[in-house]
């Protein structure tokens, strides 16, 4: 029986990059942030199903991960707003390609 090893983030770009995109929601909160749905409520509204405390996570993993960026206004009632980084940006495409291949493989069954 051959055995199993994880491959770490810091040797593998693709764990690496699956390391900071990968998971239910990141993607989904990425593509509503670049589509301009950046604050807290409109993305709990657009992303059925995920809860305020799983939301909060994300956006804070993304933001420490410098995939967003987080803006807050000194306004009453408190408005704190979400943007793509560069660094962010520069996932889209990689986000996209894989949009493309699920569309492609969606409706197929594997065999």
């Amino acid at each position: 029986m051959t055995e199993s090893k994880s491959v770490a983030p810091e040797v593998c770009p693709v764990t690496f990059c699956m390391s900071k995109i990968g998971g239910k929601w990141k993607p989904i909160i990425i593509f509503l942030i670049e589509k301009g749905a950046n604050r807290f409520g409109i993305m709990q509204r657009g992303i059925e199903g995920i809860s305020k405390q799983m939301l909060t996570k994300q956006l804070r993993e993304l933001e420490a991960d410098g995939i967003l960026e987080r803006k807050i206004f000194a306004e009453i009632p408190p408005r704190v707003e979400y943007y793509m980084t560069d660094y962010g940006r520069s996932l889209l495409p990689v986000i996209e390609s894989m949009k493309k291949w699920g569309e492609a493989h969606l409706s197929e069954k594997p065999s």
